[in-house]
């Protein structure tokens, strides 16, 4: 290969649309780039997508590394063809490894039929006590064992099937107090505590034979006390630790190269080289063409330059190629459907994992039969910013069917994700006049909208019962009295396992639960 080729081969890049444009080929013929990354911007329906990735490979000649960032919960990029499963602090809170593993195999099966090579999941960070706003119910859970057995569970599922898995965020950030995408994070961890916490999962999944691990942008100055020195461009922590102590010999990926807190150090261009000298093989540009080609003018001129060495550039590059070679195909497994087990798989899971938080009235499920109000969030707002299921883009006519099946005809009210002080008065005013009140809270220690809500619906409901849609943090808001439940997620599985937690027979919903603030191991 030339040294333009060799360059090119390490580059990921992001399209703006969901159709191929002559200025799409023409970056990708002039940069040689060899991946490509799929966001919610680039989906429009799995035959489009099927469509996009032909064309602009058959456009341009060549085979393409296809990636997505297909987490389950939270972060789905792509709206058809797939099973939308929980959460991973679900399936950690279920306690079943095999559940893992198998949604490793039914999402492999999955995003190969959409031609996807590599899936960026599964997340590896385990959880602290302290709040991570970024992380949260993207990890399986705040022991490190139970996270290493679920991750290795689920990569062990999703290679033997067939499609590359990249455990992230190498070292570990599942304490970071703030999300990189908006900001350069400080994690004081000694390496001490790494070892102990944050890096066995990334010992399972190397044990394991993952395909892919992926760094992240916090700093970390008890690792690296080099100044400015985040891991994507710590030698200490990729090339030292990653690629020499631990014997890690597949494909290492930076995050995005575009996120803020890359920026607040540097160029993209100089953050590409100090990426490249920290040890990465491939390196992500998500976002913005000029972005992209100030990365590969800075590569090129470097090892022109020879201020980086040809020999690892080839040594990468020789690594991209044996992932390569593992999907010498594209579209495996025929036209893009969803597994005919997966939905069935979806709702196990997120019913196994419904936690209850805190006990609530002993005559709660009485009190459904009298005026019942559910005040729920509208979250067909957030379309526009992640993947929501078609039902929940009408929120009231799924929740009025949701539980009318279960014999319950509740007045709905529904607010915004940060609701407005109208909003909250107006929910205060139907919980003091229902019997019982089902608050689908969103995120009160992010938001103190939410938190406001919350508060007013304790002082003024008879009895109230809070279901966590996101991050479980906000249970130690919860006042005694207040029945506390979870399912770790708001997708539609969870949501269905949540509200038939609390309105079916059987295991009761009042009564002993984890202490407030209680999260899965």
């Amino acid at each position: 290969m030339t040294l333009e080729e060799l360059v090119g081969q390490r580059l990921v890049f992001g399209l703006p649309g969901t159709r191929i444009r002559p200025e799409d080929v023409s970056l990708f013929r002039e940069t040689g780039a060899g991946g490509l990354i799929l966001y919610r911007r680039n989906f429009e329906s799995a035959r489009q997508l099927v469509a996009l990735i032909a064309e602009l490979e058959e456009t341009l000649g060549r085979r393409l590394l296809v990636a997505t960032d297909h987490e389950g919960g939270r972060v789905i990029m792509l709206g058809e063809g797939v099973t939308i499963f929980p959460d991973n602090l679900a399936v950690g809170a279920s306690g079943e490894a095999l559940f893992a593993e198998r949604q490793g195999r039914m999402e492999a099966r999955e995003l190969r039929r959409l031609g996807i090579d590599v899936n960026l999941a599964p997340v590896l960070d385990v959880l602290t006590e302290a709040p991570s706003p970024n992380i949260g119910i993207r990890s399986y859970g705040k022991d490190p064992a139970r996270v290493a057995r679920f991750g290795a569970a689920r990569i062990r599922g999703m290679q033997g099937a067939g499609l590359s898995a990249c455990g992230k965020h190498f070292p570990g950030k599942g304490h970071s107090p703030l999300d990189a995408h908006w900001g350069l994070p400080t994690i004081p961890s000694t390496w001490d505590e790494m070892r102990r916490i944050h890096l066995p999962p990334f010992l399972a999944a190397i044990e394991a034979g993952v395909d892919l691990i992926m760094t992240s942008h916090p700093l970390y100055p008890a690792l690296d006390p080099a100044p400015r020195t985040p891991a994507t461009f710590s030698r200490r922590i990729v090339a030292d630790l990653l690629r020499g102590e631990l014997g890690y010999g597949g494909v290492i990926a930076s995050d995005d190269l575009e996120m803020r807190a890359i920026d607040e150090l540097c160029q993209v261009g100089e953050a590409a080289l100090k990426a490249t000298e920290a040890g990465h093989d491939l390196l992500l540009v998500c976002h913005t063409a000029s972005a992209q080609r100030q990365v590969w003018a800075a590569l090129l001129e470097a090892y022109r330059e020879k201020r980086l060495p040809r020999g690892e550039l080839e040594a990468s590059v020789a690594r991209i190629a044996r992932l390569r070679a593992k999907r010498d195909r594209r579209f495996e497994g025929g036209e893009p459907r969803a597994e005919v087990g997966g939905t069935p798989l979806a709702r196990a899971i997120a019913t196994e994992a419904v936690t209850l938080l805190q006990p609530g009235p002993a005559d709660f499920r009485k009190r459904l039969n009298g005026a019942a109000a559910v005040i729920f969030p509208r979250f067909s707002r957030l379309a526009d910013r992640i993947t929501i299921e078609p039902p929940l883009r009408d929120e009231r006519a799924y929740l009025a069917a949701a539980f009318g099946l279960l014999g319950v005809t509740p007045e709905i009210l529904l607010v915004g994700i940060e609701p407005a002080d109208a909003e909250v008065e107006e929910a205060a005013g139907l919980a003091a006049r229902s019997d019982v009140t089902l608050l689908f809270l969103f995120d009160a220690h992010l938001y103190p909208s939410n938190k406001r809500l919350l508060d007013r619906l304790q002082a003024t409901a008879s009895a109230l019962a809070v279901a966590l849609l996101r991050n479980p943090y906000d249970a130690v808001f919860l006042k005694p009295g207040v029945l506390g439940v979870t399912a770790y997620g708001f997708r539609l599985c969870q949501l269905a396992a949540v509200i038939a937690r609390l309105l079916l027979p059987g295991d009761s919903p009042t009564g002993p639960g984890p202490a407030p603030g209680a999260r899965p191991g």
